[in-house]
């Protein structure tokens, strides 16, 4: 579960051979640290090894290769602190908001320092740790990633919104190219919060609970050439979809043998639409459980899965995906109906009626060049 306070068990085969109190601070610093991870793997975002603008494609060694069912935990990077129009340095950009230097990721630090090949003209922003191989994974299958845990790495986040992108291009910033907001993090009564100035300088905030997710989930795509790491696509990616909170589940449809997968892009919370461009976006440590479902299996359980599928205990939600967000409604009407049809039995004229009586399609993102719609499709409605 998602929490600043909490001893973590760290586990040999059947029995807890430690407890790490992370109570000593309030909210504690993860920097890269192999001995006390939740997972079966760990995989730091070290320099020479994450992706930075660009996601796995077919041509790439996996870091890692696992069996079904096995978990891996992720160190992520936020880009927000390491880009050009900031300074390109995490420790210079933070020191302004009162964080103090071992309270910035040393990952982070390294990264912004080095002469990794990304090009800030051509690639995107996001920080990808990966590919992971998962043996038994062959085209046609589906692989499931299981959130099992996501730890904040920091006590703090940032929203932009830059290069006239968001919603309201040509409209905001306001000023200047870019314009980002601190968000720090606090306890609150019902759990953390996002604490938000009203203006800038202003002690008046704005509080708002946090929900941690990654925005970016994948596996890589039978081409050659890497995608740029900021459209989502079928292969998932930057989907931007925030239920994917702990005990989520996301359903991807399997490309290349071994799927490599992959994520990025933390956040500790968005709203949907995400419309300023980024949302609270900060650094997050996650335990993913892989499972491949064969591919007759997904057939009975999900249709013929074209794309992402989002699944939660309360909700299935089947996604739609387009350059015009007219069209991705179509495509997520489309993907429930099938999905509807696939699990449950329905015919499609009675789906069709029951999601225009039932259930809500949420805009996920509307800044990522491709928009996204998910529907939340209730499991009770179906007996469970």
């Amino acid at each position: 579960m998602f929490s600043w306070k909490r001893g973590v068990d760290i586990v040999e085969g059947d029995r807890t051979v430690e407890k790490v109190e992370r109570d000593a601070m309030p909210f504690p610093v993860l920097q890269p640290d192999p001995e006390h991870v939740l997972g079966d793997h760990y995989l730091p975002a070290r320099v020479d090894e994450v992706f930075w603008g660009r996601l796995p494609a077919s041509g790439d060694a996996p870091l890692l290769t696992i069996r079904s069912g096995e978990t891996v935990t992720f160190d992520t990077l936020s880009h927000e602190g390491i880009l050009e129009d900031q300074g390109r340095d995490p420790r210079a950009f933070f020191a302004r908001h009162g964080v103090v230097d071992d309270e910035v990721l040393t990952d982070a630090v390294a990264l912004a320092a080095s002469d990794h090949p990304r090009d800030s003209e051509t690639d995107g922003p996001h920080v990808v740790t990966g590919p992971v191989a998962v043996e038994g994974a062959l085209p046609g299958d589906v692989l499931t990633f299981e959130v099992v845990a996501l730890e904040p790495r920091v006590p703090y986040g940032v929203v932009s919104n830059r290069h006239g992108r968001g919603a309201l291009p040509g409209e905001f910033p306001l000023e200047g190219p870019s314009f980002s907001v601190f968000v720090r993090a606090e306890d609150g009564p019902d759990g953390p919060v996002g604490v938000m100035p009203l203006r800038a300088g202003s002690k008046e905030v704005a509080r708002f609970p946090l929900a941690p997710f990654l925005g970016v989930m994948g596996v890589a795509t039978a081409s050659s050439e890497r995608p740029h790491s900021v459209p989502p696509g079928d292969f998932g990616g930057n989907i931007d979809i925030k239920l994917l909170t702990v005990g989520a589940r996301l359903h991807l449809p399997v490309q290349v043998q071994g799927a490599l997968a992959y994520v990025g892009d933390p956040h500790f919370a968005q709203g949907d639409g995400e419309v300023a461009l980024t949302a609270v976006e900060a650094s997050l440590r996650a335990t993913i459980r892989f499972t491949v479902v064969p591919a007759d299996e997904a057939r009975e359980r999900f249709g013929e899965l074209a794309g992402p599928l989002v699944e939660t205990d309360e909700f299935l939600a089947p996604t739609g995906l387009d350059v015009d967000l007219d069209e991705a409604v179509k495509h997520g009407v489309r993907a429930a109906i099938d999905l509807l049809e696939a699990r449950y039995g329905m015919d499609r004229s009675h789906a069709l009626a029951y999601l225009s009586a039932a259930t809500d399609f949420d805009i996920s993102q509307v800044v990522d060049r491709v928009k996204g719609v998910h529907a939340k499709i209730r499991k009770a409605d179906f007996g469970g």
